[in-house]
């Protein structure tokens, strides 16, 4: 088996540049490091570094191992936390996944609401739009987004909770030649330079893009990014205009509007799965009761039509 240590020194000495460097980074003896490459390429059988001039130089194979031990090593980083939580007794976490306008719409709420029933209670809360979770707890609430058309996902040791249905809306500049329109066609949008906010294509522009093409155009990005309030920013600056959730313009910008988009009205789907544990079923509960409640209360049920948004 291999040793996840010496795969975590040879990340250190390959982002170091040399085994000395790597013993002062790591606060070890470059004999020790040495001593750790040895046995390391011992128990994989790879040649790790050949002798350049008077110093040494990594392989193909060490960097490939570099690079595919990464995600172990977080894995494994996880596995000491919760070791180390169990040994102290003091395992009181709360995971939360979700995208990032429910993080900063919804999850203040719930962070207060189980805190109140567990004051010693950590909440960690991880964006699942674009990454996939690695090096972090495994979710006790996983929070995304489904086109609302779409078939619903379960997951396996999860129960799966509808939070909302929403609309999605079309931002503009507030002095763009159609921000007075009560409502807009996709192709109304069609000859505009876009801001995509979702660069990744995770769910929301995923929905987004299927719209624009059932309008039968693809968008023509003036800027691609991955954070919403970022593309608010650009949007107000004229850059181009884009679409975007309500939950994600519930708070919009002085020069900025928002319209209701159509032909065709799109709606996303807001689910939450909640892990099944017997041991916390009651602190889950209450989280999701919460989220229940922060959906019904933020989700706008309309676009002003003269404001700068919901």
């Amino acid at each position: 088996m291999l040793n996840p240590q010496r795969l975590a020194i040879l990340r250190a000495v390959l982002a170091a540049g040399s085994i000395n460097q790597a013993a002062r980074n790591l606060s070890y003896s470059p004999a020790t490091i040495s001593q750790h490459m040895t046995a390391l390429a011992k128990e994989t059988g790879l040649v790790l570094f050949e002798k350049q001039g008077r110093g040494i130089s990594p392989t193909d194979a060490a960097r490939h191992l570099a690079d595919q031990a990464q995600s172990l090593l977080a894995d494994f980083g996880r596995l000491e936390r919760v070791v180390a939580d169990l040994r102290s007794g003091q395992a009181q976490h709360l995971a939360i996944t979700c995208f990032a306008s429910a993080a900063e719409r919804w999850i203040p709420e719930v962070v207060r609401t189980v805190r109140r029933h567990r004051p010693n209670l950590t909440v960690e809360i991880s964006l699942n739009e674009p990454v996939d979770g690695r090096g972090r707890r495994r979710p006790d609430l996983d929070i995304r987004t489904e086109p609302a058309d779409g078939a619903e996902v379960h997951l396996d040791g999860y129960q799966r909770h509808e939070l909302a249905v929403e609309e999605l809306v079309a931002v503009l500049p507030a002095d763009h030649p159609l921000a007075d329109a009560r409502e807009l066609a996709f192709r109304d949008l069609e000859g505009e330079p876009w801001v995509d906010h979702d660069i990744y294509d995770s769910p929301i522009g995923q929905i987004i893009l299927t719209a624009c093409r059932a309008a039968g155009f693809t968008p023509r990005y003036a800027a691609r990014l991955d954070d919403h309030r970022a593309a608010l920013r650009l949007v107000e600056t004229g850059i181009g205009v884009t679409v975007m959730p309500r939950l994600a313009v519930a708070e919009l910008p002085g020069g900025v509007v928002a319209r209701p988009v159509v032909r065709p009205t799109v709606f996303r789907r807001i689910v939450v799965h909640a892990r099944q544990d017997r041991r916390r079923g009651d602190l889950i509960a209450r989280a999701v009761a919460q989220l229940r409640d922060s959906a019904r209360k933020v989700v706008p049920a309309e676009t002003s039509p003269t404001g700068n948004g919901p």
